[in-house]
């Protein structure tokens, strides 16, 4: 029990711990699945929600305040993937449907670990910028845009027919991960923080129980796709511990140059080096179904998450710091 005690709380959530048992399940061949409409229902579910709640956060903050770091957020998460997806195809040697997945994740964010860096700043004492899940909220949908694109202009490139980008374009802009999201963030937008809470009972506070169960069928998704991790070896095992470094301190970087506080720079970092594990494998399994669940949750769950929670969070701060006593 001491054990468990000494590990960071984020570890132990329902959440991590529901897809811990969907693997476990896989694993000791349990006869627990759930049917396709399940599955689908509960992506709805989770991509509508994650839509609604960041437009909600939007609604009444001055442009003129949060125009800048907004700005540069989704620069970040439009970026990330790009070099991301290359990488991931010439480094780690994956076909460009894997590729995408993957740079979608490490694109998108992870509101665990945002939850959790504000926590450390709070016991450090730190103020934040109260615009922050702002940012949080706009970093969702550009990372899963840009590398479901890449992806699919790719393998169209590589085929034998010749890639019509309009209809590319189209098609995963009006398909169902996308609309979702973006339709969410709108219909939160314009509705406000007012018409957010007549949803509320719906949206908010199931929110994280339909996680767990969406976690715990990715879980037995990723079981029964363990092999494919083989085929990319240490070399995704090495990306996904050190892109989120290296976009940690770019987070960092560019917050101090939009000017955010110590704190919101600190944030920014954080978020640039998270992988999403909610809105990205949602989107993912509808726009590329193809991709493999054990490459692109392995890395941004099992690895890069309790990477950022137990030794991330604390090496961003500090680089945050140092590059704050700098004067350029």
């Amino acid at each position: 029990m001491e054990i468990l005690h000494a590990l960071p709380s984020s570890l132990l959530s329902p959440m991590v711990l529901a897809f811990a048992l969907g693997l476990f399940a896989t694993l000791v061949k349990s006869d627990l699945k759930f049917s396709d409409e399940l599955s689908t229902a509960l992506t709805i579910y989770l991509l509508f929600a994650i839509g609604l709640k960041g437009g909600m956060k939007l609604d009444g903050m001055s442009l003129a305040v949060v125009g800048g770091p907004l700005l540069a957020a989704i620069a970040l998460s439009a970026a990330i993937p790009t070099w991301c997806f290359f990488l991931l195809q010439k480094a780690v040697r994956l076909d460009p449907v894997d590729a995408g997945a993957i740079a979608a994740h490490y694109g998108s964010v992870s509101a665990v670990t945002f939850s959790a860096v504000l926590a450390y700043l709070e016991v450090e004492q730190i103020a934040v910028e109260g615009y922050v899940p702002a940012l949080l909220a706009v970093m969702e949908a550009p990372a899963i845009i840009v590398a479901v694109f890449l992806a699919l202009s790719r393998r169209k490139a590589t085929s034998s027919q010749p890639a019509d980008f309009k209809k590319l374009l189209h098609d995963l802009l009006t398909g169902k991960g996308i609309l979702l999201l973006l339709g969410g963030l709108a219909i939160g937008l314009l509705s406000g923080k007012k018409g957010f809470e007549q949803v509320a009972p719906l949206f908010d506070a199931p929110f994280k129980g339909v996680l767990a169960l969406f976690l715990l069928e990715v879980g037995l998704v990723t079981g029964r796709r363990l092999h494919d991790l083989k085929s990319a070896g240490w070399r995704l095992v090495a990306f996904a511990l050190i892109m989120p470094v290296l976009h940690g301190m770019l987070g960092a970087v560019v917050g101090k140059w939009c000017g955010l506080g110590l704190g919101g720079a600190t944030v920014l970092a954080t978020l640039a080096a998270s992988a999403s594990y909610i809105a990205a494998p949602a989107a993912v399994r509808i726009a590329l179904p193809q991709a493999s669940p054990a490459l692109y949750l392995t890395s941004s769950l099992a690895i890069t998450f309790p990477f950022n929670i137990v030794f991330g969070i604390p090496l961003y701060h500090a680089f945050a710091e140092r590059l704050f006593k700098l004067h350029f």
